[in-house]
């Protein structure tokens, strides 16, 4: 019986492909949905001096965003537009960047986990323009901490 299930979900998806393969220049197809797990992330922030900044986090982008992350459903509409768009909010600034040698304070995160169906363990900082840059770009998954 599986078999059987099985060659006619197969004869069924190449006569789909077949039918489609002429309108697929015209229609755009949506994207397959990944088989991987939902995004699961920890944030830990430390050195910012505020207690709202400070702490540990978990988050969960699913369905529905789960976790004790303070501001889960918007970091995760954050995360799923880096998605969408093709980026990756956890590179690191490239080591040739010329970055402004700004100072935004000794406040550390560190974000762990997986993303998109792949491990995460990103560290971001304010130590200059670039990383600042970088930090702002993912909030609010990483807390605002500009004065």
């Amino acid at each position: 019986m599986a078999l059987r299930r099985l060659v006619l979900a197969g004869g069924l998806a190449a006569s789909l492909t077949a039918g489609l393969a002429g309108a697929a220049s015209a229609v755009p197809l949506p994207p397959l949905p990944l088989l991987s797990p939902p995004d699961s992330l920890t944030v830990t922030v430390s050195g910012s001096g505020n207690p709202d900044a400070e702490g540990s986090w978990k988050l969960t982008c699913d369905d529905r965003p789960q976790g004790d992350h303070p501001a889960a459903a918007r970091a995760c509409e954050r995360l799923e537009g880096f998605a969408r768009a093709g980026e990756d909010p956890f590179a690191p600034v490239p080591a040739d960047a010329l970055c402004t040698q700004v100072y935004g304070g000794p406040v550390t995160a560190r974000v762990t986990g997986t993303w998109q169906g792949r491990r995460i363990d990103a560290r971001f900082s304010r130590a200059n323009g670039c990383e600042i840059d970088r930090w702002e770009n993912v909030e609010p998954l990483l807390p605002s901490v500009r004065d």
